[in-house]
């Protein structure tokens, strides 16, 4: 997919406030997956994947994968196994893929850590698979993160604060809203640095009184008609 906008710079949050703002649906993983190095981000297509005890499917998946994409792996949520570790993230790496978000365990964080990939999964855990059962008829077609199922008509955006899916056929207008949100809040930033108060840059007095003459006066409807953010 080619975005109309730069994705790079914008946060999850950046793209739950476009969503929300658009009117467009967004799905979040459980909170249980996060990255395994502070700071690490992912933004791409999902390339889904359901592991069952063997190395080969995320070879043979990998093998087919466009640079760019992210590797959704659905491991169950299980804690007992790592289903991956440092070799195939160095796959991933190779294949010039964006990253590997996990429902599942890693392992050999150091090693992956060393490589730079990111990787998001719920932790770490020494033991592999034990076992190998029969592949899943859409093991390559779609993975389960918690509730949800994801699949490549997916995009995947996750960081420190959790991950976003969002249908690809939506998302250039998401992604263009939340650069505009994303200006906003830098330059109130920017003035809070500079000793202006949120108090002052959204006219809070003004939004009091006008609540006070009309209870249905909202600050959700105050910050949209002076155009602010904080609230989408």
């Amino acid at each position: 997919m080619k975005l109309d906008g730069n994705i790079k710079g914008l946060s999850t949050a950046h793209i739950a406030d476009a969503c929300v703002q658009e009117g467009v649906e967004y799905r979040l993983a459980p909170r249980d997956i996060v990255p395994i190095a502070a700071g690490a981000r992912v933004a791409g297509r999902v390339l889904p994947v359901r592991h069952s005890g063997s190395v080969d499917i995320f070879i043979e998946v990998v093998s087919a994968a466009t640079p760019g994409d992210i590797l959704v792996i659905d491991d169950g949520g299980r804690r007992d196994q790592a289903c991956i570790g440092d070799l195939i993230a160095g796959e991933a790496v190779l294949a010039g893929l964006g990253g590997i978000l996990v429902w599942g365990s890693h392992r050999d964080t150091h090693e992956i850590q060393a490589l730079g990939v990111p990787v998001f999964s719920i932790g770490s855990c020494p033991s592999g698979p034990r076992s190998a059962s029969e592949r899943h008829t859409d093991a390559l077609k779609s993975a389960h993160v918690g509730d949800l199922v994801v699949d490549a008509s997916d995009f995947v955006v996750a960081d420190d604060d959790g991950a976003i899916f969002v249908s690809e056929d939506e998302l250039n207008g998401v992604v263009a809203v939340a650069h505009t949100i994303r200006q906003r809040e830098r330059q109130q930033a920017e003035l809070l640095a500079a000793g202006t108060s949120l108090f002052e840059q959204l006219r809070f007095a003004e939004y009091l009184e006008r609540r006070g003459e009309n209870p249905s006066y909202t600050l959700r409807i105050h910050l949209r008609s002076i155009s602010r953010a904080i609230e989408t």
